[in-house]
């Protein structure tokens, strides 16, 4: 039997010195007792993927919001994309595949309905304002439970991947840095990929520069970016991506704001005055209301603040229940949108 002692000498006899084996972990916040079978990383996995908020995923928003296309991504397919992208890059540096899986897992999990409008949103009406990656890291330092307590009590080291997906901060290892990347890959050619599905690109329609370096398909464009991160990032102890790579995923990015996610056609596909309509008056209505928010929520109010947990309530909906309940408080039916 492949026990947790076998795997933990197995990675510190196989793995590069730049990895992170998880015998090396900085641990948990509450210890407890190791697991027989499993590594720190593989538990950590396995407690998210076997969360609600990862359930969720299913049913929120990429980028068009549409309950009828069934191909378009979700922040879960988008999570998947993610992590294959992420352990395929791990595996070839040589690096904790198990840690790249639970950090690429974990680092959606606090996205709210309806993307990036309904963050946008939320981020206007919080004082304190409003991050998807430090919600994340609330989703599953608060939110999620685990053995009847509050929290899925995570190592260091996905905990930082997760918070630091995203902004300034490189995360501390090696495998966080090879998620952030992975993340913008993931996003970047995807969205191509769903914006020529929807009749609002064509392939033709992407710059000629970006297409002739990095391919036609969306397979050749992240055939390109993967074996360039892996060839910049052999035997050093950082992730990084040659110039011209960096400068290709920054082009396209660029492209895909001007032309997708400010397009008309977007905009009007996300609903967004819809969208900041439902979530403004489900936000107020549950301020001025408190006692009418489940009875998971109103017990975090006698440790955070109301707005804090409003937010937390909101921000876990999913598309089809935020719009349930909107319906539900106001006797309306916001999706007919006519």
């Amino acid at each position: 039997m492949i026990n947790r002692i076998l795997q933990e000498e197995r990675e510190n006899k196989i793995l590069s010195r730049y990895a992170c084996k998880s015998s090396d972990t900085r641990g948990r916040n509450i210890e407890e007792n190791p697991c027989d079978l499993r590594t720190a990383f593989q538990r950590d996995r396995d407690r998210i993927v076997h969360s609600k908020a990862f359930r969720r995923l299913m049913h929120k928003t990429q980028v068009f919001i549409s309950p009828e296309g069934d191909h378009y991504r979700t922040r879960l397919t988008h999570t998947i994309e993610v992590s294959q992208i992420a352990r395929t890059i791990a595996r070839a540096l040589n690096l904790n595949e198990d840690l790249t899986e639970a950090i690429a897992c974990g680092h959606d999990l606090g996205h709210t309905p309806f993307g990036h409008n309904g963050e946008q949103v939320l981020n206007r009406l919080v004082k304190k304002g409003f991050k998807h990656n430090i919600q994340s890291l609330r989703v599953v330092d608060v939110l999620e439970s685990y053995n009847g307590r509050r929290g899925m009590n995570l190592t260091f080291e996905v905990r930082d991947g997760i918070t630091n997906h995203t902004g300034s901060v490189m995360p501390v290892t090696l495998e966080g840095q090879i998620v952030k990347t992975s993340d913008r890959i993931a996003y970047i050619n995807h969205d191509i990929d769903d914006a020529i599905r929807s009749g609002l690109l064509k392939a033709d329609d992407i710059p000629s520069e970006y297409r002739e370096v990095l391919g036609n398909t969306k397979s050749e464009r992240i055939n390109f970016l993967v074996q360039d991160m892996i060839a910049n990032s052999w035997e050093k102890d950082h992730i990084e991506q040659s110039r011209q790579a960096v400068e290709l995923m920054n082009g396209l990015r660029s492209f895909l704001f001007k032309n997708v996610y400010t397009s008309d056609k977007v905009v009007k596909e996300s609903h967004a005055n819809k969208v900041e309509n439902i979530i403004t008056s489900l936000f107020e209505y549950y301020m001025a209301k408190p006692n009418n928010l489940p009875e998971d929520m109103k017990l975090l109010t006698k440790d955070y603040e109301l707005e804090e947990v409003v937010k937390d309530y909101i921000a876990g909906m999913t598309d089809r229940y935020a719009f349930y309940k909107y319906n539900e408080l106001y006797g309306l039916n916001e999706w007919k949108i006519g």
